[in-house]
This record gives C-alpha cells, sequence and structure tokens, in this order.
C-alpha cells in the first residue's frame, strides 16, 4: 500500500489529536496545530488506504528548516511509514530553498534517535529543561542536517 500525502487542514484535528494522546505522554494541543496550520506552516498528514497513519509539521524560512513534528500511529509504526515521511520532509524542505533541517529529540526517545542518525542527523546542541516529563522536565538533543540541493 502506497502512502499518499496531503496538506493537513482543520478538520484532520480530531483525528490528529487521538494519535498524539495515543502515542506521547505530553501530546501536542489542538492549538499547537491550530496556530501551525494559522502560521501557514508546511502541514501535512500521510495516508494509507485512506487512513492517516502519520502527519508532520515543519516551519522553512530563511534557507532553514525546523522538524517541528513527525508522528505515526502506534499501530503503523515500525513499518517504514516515519523513514518515509522523513524523506518527504527532507525532499520538502529542499524543494522550499532549506539548506539545513534542525529538529530537537527526547534523549529518551530512542527509535526517533535512531531514525534521525540514520538519515544523517548529527547532534549539535542540548537544550536544558526543554519538554515536560511528569512533575519534571526533560533535555532535548538538538539535531540537525545539511541539505544537499538535488535536481529530483
Amino acid at each position: 500500500m502506497l502512502p499518499r500525502y496531503r496538506r493537513m487542514n482543520t478538520a484532520d484535528l480530531d483525528a490528529i489529536i487521538a494519535i498524539e494522546e495515543a502515542i506521547y505522554p505530553h501530546p501536542w494541543t489542538r492549538g499547537n496545530f491550530s496556530d501551525s496550520l494559522a502560521a501557514d506552516y508546511h502541514c501535512w498528514i500521510v495516508e494509507c488506504g485512506g487512513e492517516m497513519v502519520g502527519y508532520t509539521v515543519v516551519m522553512i524560512a530563511a534557507g532553514e528548516a525546523h522538524l517541528l513534528n513527525l508522528s505515526v500511529a502506534a499501530s503503523w509504526q515500525r513499518r517504514g511509514i516515519g523513514r518515509e515521511l522523513l524523506a518527504f520532509v527532507l525532499k520538502l524542505a529542499r524543494d522550499f530553498g532549506a539548506r539545513k533541517i534542525l529538529l530537537e529529540v527526547r534523549p529518551s526517545n530512542d527509535a526517533a534517535i535512531a531514525l534521525y542518525s540514520s538519515a544523517g542527523f548529527g547532534e549539535i546542541a542540548l537544550r536544558r529543561d526543554y519538554y515536560p516529563a511528569g512533575d519534571a522536565r526533560e533535555d532535548a538533543k538538538v539535531l540537525e542536517l545539511e541539505l544537499e540541493k538535488r535536481d529530483s
């Protein structure tokens, strides 16, 4: 089943919030997604067989892309959707003139770190107390990938 990409819209938010709440202890809020749509960030849905299986939010400006959210529904994880969605994001960033892409990731998120490392991302910084984590805070690893301009 080939993935199909389409732009996110406000009608998608209920399904997105359901996925967020199922996969994250501290999910993005409806307001986070609404604000991203209103700011005209690159907000995309990936579907397989008509089912929403993942989504991404990317801000691209001044030659840089910032991957804000890349999520895959629990039942679709470990099936290559995250890797496919990341490839889509990298092409999107290149197509809109980004020379590099940055993201934050929880140090405890081994699966995401493995995905980003396999795509060539490297750690460039650590943001202290970035993420909520129960009654405390968790640091964020800042990862970066230099993007090559491709003709494809």
